[in-house]
């Protein structure tokens, strides 16, 4: 079950990963500076949020708090990154981590408690703490993606199309492969 809980994980997180990946291709230089109000934080400011959260949570993930002393979350909300590329590479910087961190976790250590904030979590609290409070800044990302888009290529199911696509994967008569197997093969099929 460990191991098929992070395997799992590991889809979601990507999934996520390719929301936001898609999400800034789509883009230009200036849509990541862009807010539609000052109370509003641009796609470079998530980003810095994201990429300071996923450092201080994933950094030495099993043995140190996920809240790092060094981590100055304050400064994630004040823009630091001043191009496209930097606020890409800040992503990845975050992700990496990310990933590097769930291969550390074993069914020797799945039971380990893990800290944030000196509160115990399992780490599949931990794991799916985590989960959640990317896909709402993911969610943000494709909202404000699809406002600064020149032409919107849907995350998901366009608008409008909602019939044709279950018609299409009913008509299969057949039940379809479990999320994760297909998102890794249609992730495997676009980059060949």
């Amino acid at each position: 079950m460990e191991k098929e809980f992070i395997e799992n994980t590991r889809v979601l997180f990507k999934y996520y990963k390719s929301l936001g990946d898609n999400t800034f291709e789509q883009l230009n230089e200036q849509d990541f500076f862009w807010t539609p109000d000052l109370k509003s934080n641009s796609l470079a400011v998530i980003i810095q949020h994201l990429a300071g959260n996923m450092l201080s949570r994933w950094t030495d993930f099993l043995i140190s708090d996920g809240e790092k002393e060094w981590r100055n979350r304050e400064q994630e909300f004040e823009l630091y990154l001043k191009t496209k590329e930097a606020c890409l590479s800040k992503w990845e910087e975050g992700w990496s981590c990310l990933f590097e961190a769930l291969d550390s976790v074993t069914a020797d250590n799945f039971n380990q408690t893990v800290y944030i904030r000196s509160q115990g979590h399992s780490i599949m609290e931990a794991v799916l703490r985590q989960i959640s409070h990317y896909a709402y800044h993911v969610g943000q990302i494709s909202y404000i993606g699809r406002q600064r888009a020149e032409e919107w290529k849907s995350l998901s199911i366009p608008k409008g199309k909602s019939s044709e696509f279950n018609a299409n994967s009913f008509s299969k008569g057949e039940r379809q492969e479990h999320f994760t197997d297909q998102f890794l093969k249609n992730k495997d099929d676009s980059h060949q």
